[in-house]
């Protein structure tokens, strides 16, 4: 994406598994937001002209060796209002002589805080409220100069120096189990920063289709097509701003699912109009995936491949310089560590598993957008409904959804396992209510009894979870019924299945796809 031209909260990340939340309530304000390293260069910080930065939580304690700091100068050179999150608060207490110390009696969950009168708006018509907390440190001594503007069973809950422009808070005011959370980081963001709400997903359109005519001028591209909600969107966003210029590929990896092939030519000829070639490069990838195991080695194995086959397409087009991918926020922010110590989740094959001798530069006009926003952009541009409401399917296909060895015969029992699940949860009418569904082949076999035979075979694991931007997830409540029907119809119609079970792991810690 452009450089934004909004009014900016940055987003200092020291690690916390919230920092995605942060951002995600202020996108819910109509604040423009960025999440960077808590080590991000000042001098970048200061070329963004932030209107105010929230320094986030963190597992680690301020006084550990290596854990991420900040110097006092840094404060002196920021000019814009700061609010410290958890280990923010304790960074900010430690910076300027305060006392952060283990504390005798942990906070981690709900806890009540009683809100002290204060000068300041940060805490504006916040009552007596419950809070969620998540530390073992506590501020036993407050800096000069400052002030506590709530408490929590005695201890420190939230500060504050008017004279330095500085806020804290020890609990999470992002995550929902705090009652008036969203009203604390609006008291921040606009009473105490002056930001305006000017920034909505819709805006990006006509951002980013000036921005595409001008780096394209007289151009061609193509968009690397998946047929999900990501790639589309970002094929008729660019399609909007340079038309024909644009070739859409759609590559039939052998790691698709079934029927994919036909709904992507039928969707994106018959109803969206783009011009779509397609490619048969089966032989590639599961040539390359030959014997490999490692999820990461995969992704990017996957990844190259893609590339290979757009330079391939791009050489034959022609005055190609460009490849459109639809990658999203959440895509970097897993793959590169852009949110500070945090360690890479998972390489995305458009993300790190990218070549460095690539020939085409990058289009991505939807890199700093969550899912959601993306659907927004979707509907703004006429993108049909049924296309915008696709459960997400990972670029790398069926790789990422087999555990071990790839090959033709596995991939063709998941794929049969995965059809049922989209059968079934069609036809109960869960599909619309939860974010995802699917089958996954495990690199296992269990004893089994079928016809009064024995039998040694595979095991499928169903993972069904709702989320509102895949940031964070949680498994599905399904009825008892639609379970037994989905393991019932797998273990009777798919050959080398023998049994079914279900994944109730939340994100986080675990991931939504398994690798």
């Amino acid at each position: 994406m452009t450089e934004h031209k909004h009014d900016l909260i940055l987003i200092l990340d020291f690690g916390s598994q919230y920092t995605q939340l942060i951002a995600r309530r202020l996108r819910e304000l109509n604040v423009y937001c960025e999440i960077v390293p808590y080590n991000f260069p000042v001098n970048s910080i200061c070329a963004k002209t932030p209107k105010g930065i929230i320094l986030s939580g963190g597992p680690s304690s301020v006084y550990e060796d290596g854990a991420p700091e900040l110097s006092e100068s840094f404060f002196s050179i920021i000019a814009c209002p700061i609010l410290g999150i958890c280990y923010g608060l304790q960074l900010i207490t430690k910076v300027f002589g305060g006392t952060v110390e283990r504390s005798q009696v942990r906070e981690y969950g709900a806890a009540d805080i009683q809100v002290l009168p204060s000068e300041a708006s940060l805490l504006k018509d916040v009552p007596n409220t419950t809070v969620w907390m998540s530390h073992g440190d506590r501020v036993a001594a407050l800096p000069d100069g400052f002030k506590v503007t709530a408490l929590s069973s005695g201890m420190l809950a939230a500060i504050e120096s008017l004279s330095k422009g500085l806020y804290g808070l020890q609990f999470h005011p992002e995550v929902g189990h705090t009652r008036h959370g969203g009203m604390i980081l609006k008291n921040f963001v606009f009473d105490i920063c002056g930001a305006t709400p000017d920034w909505s997903a819709a805006s990006v359109i006509d951002e980013q289709v000036g921005h595409i005519k001008n780096l394209v001028g007289s151009r061609k591209v193509i968009c690397g097509l998946s047929g999900g909600v990501d790639s589309t969107v970002a094929a008729v966003l660019v399609h909007r701003a340079i038309g024909d210029q644009q070739t859409c590929v759609f590559v039939d990896n052998g790691l698709l699912r079934q029927g994919e092939l036909d709904e992507i030519t039928s969707l994106f000829g018959d109803k969206l109009l783009l011009n779509v070639k397609t490619v048969n490069a089966n032989d590639l990838f599961l040539d390359a995936l030959k014997d490999v195991i490692d999820p990461e080695l995969k992704r990017r194995l996957i990844g190259n491949r893609f590339i290979k086959v757009f330079d391939e397409e791009a050489g034959r087009l022609g005055g190609v310089d460009f490849l459109v991918q639809g990658t999203l926020y959440p895509d970097v922010i897993e793959s590169v560590s852009v949110n500070g110590p945090s360690a890479t989740i998972k390489t995305h094959h458009n993300v790190g598993g990218l070549p460095e001798g690539m020939k085409l530069k990058l289009i991505e006009p939807l890199r700093n957008l969550f899912k959601d926003e993306v659907r927004v952009i979707g509907r703004e541009l006429g993108i049909p409904e049924s296309v915008l409401n696709r459960h997400p399917f990972p670029g790398p296909g069926l790789a990422v959804r087999i555990l071990g060895a790839v090959t033709a015969d596995r991939l063709s029992v998941l794929r049969h396992a995965d059809k049922i699940v989209d059968e079934e949860i069609k036809k109960s009418g869960w599909y619309d209510r939860i974010w995802q569904a699917f089958a996954v082949l495990l690199p296992i076999s269990t004893v089994g009894v079928m016809g009064d035979y024995r039998t040694y075979e595979q095991v499928i694991a169903l993972r069904v979870v709702d989320s509102s931007d895949g940031m964070t997830a949680d498994w599905t409540r399904l009825p008892y019924e639609l379970l037994a029907s989905m393991s019932s119809r797998i273990i009777a119609e798919v050959r080398g299945i023998n049994r079914v079970v279900y994944d109730i792991s939340s994100k986080p810690p675990s991931t939504i796809e398994w690798e």
